[in-house]
């Protein structure tokens, strides 16, 4: 059965004038409820391009450079032929199951509406996370407020940006993927209360409230990146300077680099990243019902 979730800006985009595989590719990633899942999917597959395409190619790719039909052709050996090209390229376990798991779910997909008799990806074993690591500790109170002043110190043209960035990581506990998915257009009000909205995993839109602190950096941050007519509603918010979306990792790299600055301890430092911040947040409103001290200025 199909879903009334719509396939997304980027997949729509391709399947007005697309060839059988490519429909067939748009019509499972509509069933697919969360835009995260779709966008993720439709890059692993090879619907739309690859955030970092040095690295392993998608499965569409792979297949036309193997000479295989990815509907018609393909057999359990290529797919572990491609398993194995993935863990050959270096990617995370995580990054290649995923990859893995977006194959099988297309070839499952295939199977249920008869397009095949059975899935070539059936029992493909996928990778499995080495022994987690000990968690990160979450921030204190004093090392989150050292954390924005690293932010809001830092030298060099984007510190507006960083700062803003940070900020909102900090007191609106939302997602990287929401954040850096995140428009100008995003930002507004509700209950007369400044508000990001972001879309859930589920799909559904939420407001986060936009503490001053960081309600007043964004303001900051748009106002140096604005002409005379003002930003453009549907640029992204957090902007590269050629105005593309800033990666995830580019921005897990900026707050190691932060944490450092701040002076947190040198294993805390190299590990933090967006999930840290966002227990950290959780567990200092918890304790205080406020990420500082005193108001918002």
């Amino acid at each position: 059965m199909g879903s009334s979730q719509p396939p997304g800006p980027a997949v729509a985009a391709v399947a007005a004038d697309a060839d059988p595989v490519t429909l067939l590719v748009t019509a499972w990633l509509s069933t697919r409820r969360s835009e995260n899942t779709r966008a993720a999917y439709a890059r692993d597959i090879g619907l739309a391009p690859q955030q970092r395409p040095g690295r392993a190619p998608s499965w569409l790719a792979w297949c036309q450079q193997q000479g295989v039909h990815p509907v018609t052709g393909v057999t359990a050996l290529h797919v572990i032929r491609y398993a194995r090209q993935l863990d050959s390229t270096g990617l995370s376990p995580a990054s290649a199951a995923r990859k893995l798991a977006a194959i099988s779910s297309w070839y499952a997909w295939l199977v249920r509406r008869a397009h095949l008799t059975a899935s070539p990806a059936a029992g493909i074993a996928r990778p499995r996370p080495g022994p987690h690591a000990p968690p990160v500790p979450v921030l204190t109170q004093d090392q989150a407020l050292a954390l924005m002043h690293a932010a809001d110190t830092v030298p060099g043209p984007q510190r507006a940006r960083t700062a803003a960035l940070v900020a909102v990581l900090l007191l609106t506990s939302a997602r990287l993927s929401e954040v850096t998915g995140a428009d100008v257009a995003d930002l507004g009000t509700s209950g007369g209360r400044r508000v990001l909205w972001v879309t859930r995993a589920n799909g559904r839109r939420q407001g986060l409230p936009l503490p001053g602190r960081a309600a007043s950096r964004i303001d900051a941050y748009l106002a140096g990146q604005a002409g005379p007519a003002g930003p453009a509603g549907d640029q992204a918010l957090f902007a590269t300077r050629t105005g593309g979306r800033l990666f995830a990792a580019d921005v897990r790299s900026t707050l190691r680099r932060l944490a450092t600055r701040a002076g947190l301890p040198a294993d805390q430092a190299r590990h933090l990243g967006p999930r840290t911040i966002r227990q950290s947040f959780t567990t200092l409103y918890l304790q205080t019902g406020q990420v500082r001290p005193g108001g918002d200025g």
